[in-house]
């Protein structure tokens, strides 16, 4: 069951509120008018908890034509970054928690996670091909620290030499360069680093627990020295704050070493939209009308468009200003549409002479 409370001022929270579960028929408000007494806890926000998952598989598929992958590897659901825009909020929905301050406080483990892909490439119904991880939650949220799911995943990928595609924005990624470095060995690697603004402030608010854009600038550099294949993902463009920061982000990322540039526009599907409306109240009120003014521009009159083909970059006159704003930023920083073509031709399986090629 949801909570409705709001915690406004909650400390390193992207979310101000818990909107109702749409799956479920119960929830539990606080009345605004009740004389009610919050402990710290409460005026700070929810503290993280951390709950088993007991999945028994690892590798989702995908059947979007707007991604270059069919699988990916989520070793955690929900993710304490608390990026309010998170289109993968609405996923926790499905749990029983809320899309809000749930979303990024209850995360579900993954611990087999490791084991479980060790066996999925074991199979011989395996096809090697790029496996993306961050697919729907980032890969190195603070808890990675402890746990290193992502780690020996990566792992078990370069034990089998299947090549893997990492989105993050967390400068943790960097932790893990010798395991890097030895998929990069056989084409097997690139990396993104997602970065939505320089500005510091900004981000803080938008997107709270994860690495400043300093240090994620800083991770792009240091992967780039390693050898590692890395380029910079401006996501989501927010239509009205940071669109204009496109060259300026493509400039300061080639600078530290991306080769490869992508982008994609703000979407707000299910309770996003409420979450991101409150926050615009919270943290700027007077761009309120103008920001999803522009995203309604961006599809067709509504907050959000799940059509495949154009709910990563928008319709319409504003997305097509985008678009090119980004073409001549990226072609002026010296870098190309996409990444390096990852490659399959190693791949193998342990214990066996079988050396496969994607077929």
């Amino acid at each position: 069951m949801s909570s409705a409370a709001r915690f406004p001022t909650a400390s390193g929270r992207g979310a101000v509120s818990n909107p109702k579960n749409r799956f479920e028929r119960l929830e539990y408000a606080v009345d605004a008018d009740a004389d009610v007494s919050l402990n710290d806890d409460e005026k700070s926000g929810p503290r993280t908890m951390f709950f088993d998952d007991g999945t028994r598989s690892i590798l989702s598929p995908n059947d979007s034509p707007d991604v270059g992958f069919e699988f990916s590897v989520n070793p955690y659901r929900g993710c304490e970054h608390g990026c309010v825009y998170c289109y993968a909020r609405p996923t926790h929905e499905y749990l029983g928690f809320s899309a809000g301050l749930d979303f990024e406080s209850r995360i579900m483990i993954k611990r087999e996670a490791p084991a479980l892909l060790r066996a999925e490439l074991m199979s011989s119904r395996w096809r090697p091909q790029v496996i993306a991880f961050s697919g729907v939650t980032d890969c190195y949220q603070p808890i990675e620290r402890k746990l290193r799911l992502t780690r020996r995943c990566l792992e078990v990928c370069a034990e089998f030499r299947n090549p893997v595609g990492i989105v993050t924005k967390n400068h943790a990624v960097t932790a893990d360069l010798d395991v890097l470095s030895e998929l990069a060995g056989f084409g097997g690697i690139a990396v993104y680093i997602s970065i939505t603004t320089l500005d510091a402030d900004l981000a803080k608010k938008l997107e709270p627990r994860a690495s400043p854009p300093a240090r994620r600038l800083a991770a792009i550099r240091e992967l780039s020295e390693a050898g590692i294949p890395v380029g910079i993902f401006t996501s989501p463009v927010l239509p009205g704050l940071t669109e204009h920061e496109i060259p300026a982000l493509l400039k300061a990322g080639a600078e530290a070493g991306a080769r490869f540039a992508g982008y994609t526009v703000l979407r707000l599907p299910y309770a996003v939209k409420q979450l991101f409306d409150e926050w615009l109240i919270v943290h700027f009120p007077g761009h309120r009308d103008k920001v999803l003014g522009r995203v309604r521009d961006l599809r067709e009159g509504q907050l959000n468009d799940s059509d495949f083909g154009s709910r990563m970059t928008g319709t319409g006159p504003l997305a097509r200003q985008i678009r090119q704003l980004f073409r001549v930023a990226r072609e002026r920083a010296g870098m190309t549409e996409k990444p390096i073509t990852l490659s399959t031709a190693s791949f193998r399986r342990p214990g066996t002479s079988e050396q496969l090629a994607l077929l």
